[in-house]
């Protein structure tokens, strides 16, 4: 039998047993997928990532992110936090590891910039988005309220009705009235399971980001997010999914500037909150550049034997 290394890490936070959870193991060579993903379903983190030697010596490492019960082709908090442990270990497959790291991914190469406090110790990373924003007509407002528990009011349709966004994973997103209607969503997995159904571009597996953008703090939001239907009944945090709606809010200014700074708070209706920072940069031609930023606490280390 052979034995794997884990270090686990709260992303999103700088407090122990808040954020989102996260297993990476530093060196899984000799994994496969079957493996891989029976090692999510024992964790039952909303994920976990398995770090590989890079297919190009210029990139730091491959990375692969599965939740318990597939893989995924990108996600935010895995990256944060697994440029978190990378950036904290001795060396990656034989190379120190710099302030400035590039995972090869199914949905691309994913750069990683490492932020340390005043000590010089890491403290969290930026990522940025592999993919520019794509924007999709998504669930009607009342089948949206209908799945995760809410009145067809409670869910706010004057500034946009629910859409599909991506900017490497694809999100149900809407907007809801406030944050105490928010703090009332309850996922109804039957229909999420019928709602799924009918979108084929989604392969069966529906993610809804439910957010409130308060008048009063445009740029501070309240978020939610539930994929029952991928073994996720609510997620603490969700930083794929906050890097669509923040290029998607973005690019819905009539002059947007040059970089727009943004937070999204969420997890809190769970017990884990979490924090979640973005960075729009404005592109004079093409897409815009979507990072995401988030501090990390070590959790734990241990052995897994397979």
């Amino acid at each position: 039998m052979a034995q794997y290394h884990f270090i686990t890490v709260d992303v999103f936070t700088r407090t122990r047993f808040t954020g989102n959870q996260l297993a990476v193991f530093p060196d899984a060579r000799g994994l496969d997928s079957e493996t891989m993903q029976a090692i999510a379903r024992e964790f039952k983190y909303s994920e976990i990532t398995f770090v590989l030697p890079p297919a190009d010596p210029a990139n730091t490492a491959e990375v692969r992110i599965f939740t318990p019960n597939a893989e995924l082709p990108f996600a935010g908090h895995p990256n944060v936090g697994t440029g978190f442990v990378l950036a904290r270990e001795n060396g990656v497959f034989g190379r120190k590891p710099g302030d400035s790291l590039r995972f090869e991914e199914k949905a691309g190469l994913v750069e990683v910039a490492v932020h340390r406090d005043a000590t010089g110790a890491v403290s969290g990373t930026a990522i940025i988005a592999p993919e520019p924003l794509s924007v999709a007509d998504s669930v009607p407002a009342e089948r949206l309220a209908s799945i995760v528990g809410l009145p067809p009011e409670g869910v706010a349709t004057q500034n946009h009705a629910p859409l599909l966004l991506s900017v490497g994973v694809p999100f149900v997103v809407a907007e809801i009235r406030d944050i105490e209607t928010l703090a009332t969503a309850r996922p109804d997995t039957a229909r999420f399971a019928e709602a799924a159904q009918h979108y084929a571009s989604l392969a069966g597996r529906l993610s809804v980001f439910l957010y409130v953008r308060p008048a009063a703090t445009p740029w501070q939001l309240r978020a939610r997010m539930f994929a029952p239907l991928g073994e996720i009944p609510e997620d603490p945090a969700t930083g794929s999914a906050s890097a669509a709606l923040a290029a998607y809010l973005v690019s819905r200014e009539t002059d947007p500037a040059e970089t727009t700074e943004m937070t999204i708070d969420q997890g809190v209706d769970m017990g884990r909150p979490s924090h979640i920072r973005l960075r729009v940069t404005a592109a004079d031609a093409g897409p815009s550049r979507v990072h995401v930023i988030g501090d990390c606490v070590e959790v734990m280390r241990g052995v897994l034997t397979v």
